[in-house]
């Protein structure tokens, strides 16, 4: 069912810190900041040849990201993202073998302009995952 490993994600309490490293010390191409407000968070995408790393950082009082970091302070890996060819039946699978959908279960717009949805990490090693429309 999974696809793909779309990215990795981390939280991180400075964006613009976090990307100077990965694109002046390891020479990665890292993106423009992109505020996503409906998911109080601002990210930047680390662009690999086979996957990408996606940088978090709280945007608003509200952010679970916040909540993330003053847990771990310095950040930290903060969810995977796998893709899925279709979210809602790969949903209602997950579901039928009692997994559970964070939120209200319906697909939501994320950073790349599709629709995602994250699974709780109790039901995944401990492992917060979003999926992601392929």
């Amino acid at each position: 069912m999974i696809g793909r490993l779309n990215h990795v994600a981390i939280a991180v309490p400075d964006l613009a810190a976090a990307s100077r490293i990965y694109r002046d010390i390891l020479g990665a191409r890292v993106t423009e900041p992109l505020p996503q407000p409906e998911h109080g968070v601002t990210v930047v995408f680390v662009e690999l040849p086979n996957t990408k790393i996606e940088f978090l950082e709280p945007l608003g009082a509200d952010s679970p990201i916040r909540a993330f970091l003053e847990r771990s302070p310095g950040g930290g890996i903060h969810h995977l993202c796998y893709e899925v060819d279709d979210i809602r039946a790969a949903r209602d699978r997950l579901v039928s073998e009692g997994a559970r959908v964070l939120g209200s279960a319906e697909p939501r717009t994320g950073a790349h302009g599709k629709p995602v949805l994250f699974l709780h990490p109790k039901d995944f090693l401990g492992t917060l995952v979003e999926l992601e429309q392929a």
